[in-house]
C-alpha cells in the first residue's frame, strides 16, 4: 500500500487536522505493515501558487520551455506522480475563513491537469485518478449541518472531478468554541476514524 499525507495546517502541532491525519495514516500502516508513506506538509513547505508565470509554462510546449519554465512544471510533475502512484490519499482540510485553506487548494491546482489527471469526454469530464480511497480530515471552528457546510461541495467537487471518488470525511468540529466543544469534536472525530477504518 502506497499513503499520500498531505498536511495543509499553519499551525503545525497544534493543528486538529494534522492530529486526524496522523491517527489516520497511523491506523493504516498498523494494518499494512509493508506500506510506504509519502509526506507532504504544505503548511510548513507550501506549493507555489497557481500564477501568470506557471499557467505560461504549463501552456508553452515541452520543447520550447525556459530551464525556469520546466522547473515550474516539474514541481507539480512531482505531486502529479505522487498522486498517481499512491492507493490512499489522506488530506488533511482545515476550514479558514469558510473554505479550504490556500495550501491545499494549489495542491488541487497542480494536480488538476488535462489529459493527464482528468480528460474531457463527449460525454463530460472524466477523472483519471481512479481506484484510491481519500480519507479528508475537516477540522473547523464551528458546527455546520451538511446542508449548510461552505467548505464540503467544493471539496467534494473537485476530488470527483479527478476521479476520486471513494472518499471519507472525517470531522473535528467545534474547535474554536471552548474546551468542551473541542473535547466533544475530538471525540467524535476520534470515532469516525475507528469507524471508517474498523
Amino acid at each position: 500500500m502506497n499513503i499520500l499525507h498531505i498536511t495543509t495546517s499553519v499551525r503545525g502541532d497544534a493543528s486538529e487536522s494534522t492530529r486526524v491525519t496522523q491517527q489516520i495514516v497511523d491506523k493504516l500502516t498498523a494494518a499494512n505493515p509493508g506500506a510506504t508513506v509519502v509526506r507532504r506538509d504544505f503548511g510548513a513547505q507550501p506549493h507555489p501558487l497557481l500564477d501568470g508565470p506557471a499557467v505560461s509554462a504549463l501552456f508553452t510546449p515541452l520543447e520550447q520551455r525556459s530551464a525556469e519554465q520546466a522547473a515550474r512544471v516539474a514541481l507539480d510533475d512531482a505531486l502529479i506522480a505522487e498522486a498517481q502512484a499512491a492507493d490512499v490519499i489522506v488530506l488533511g482540510a482545515p476550514m479558514y475563513n469558510f473554505a479550504m485553506p490556500v495550501q491545499l487548494k494549489s495542491w488541487f491546482d497542480a494536480v488538476a491537469r488535462a489529459g493527464v489527471t482528468f480528460r474531457y469526454t463527449e460525454t463530460g469530464p472524466e477523472g483519471l485518478l481512479k481506484n484510491k480511497k481519500v480519507y479528508v480530515a475537516a477540522s473547523r471552528g464551528g458546527v455546520y449541518e451538511e446542508s449548510t457546510d461552505p467548505q464540503v461541495p467544493q471539496m467534494r467537487t473537485l476530488l470527483n472531478f479527478l476521479g476520486l471518488n471513494d472518499h471519507t470525511f472525517i470531522y473535528s468540529s467545534g474547535m474554536a468554541m471552548g474546551p468542551e466543544a473541542v473535547s466533544r469534536g475530538q471525540d467524535a472525530a476520534n470515532a469516525a476514524i475507528e469507524a471508517a477504518l474498523a
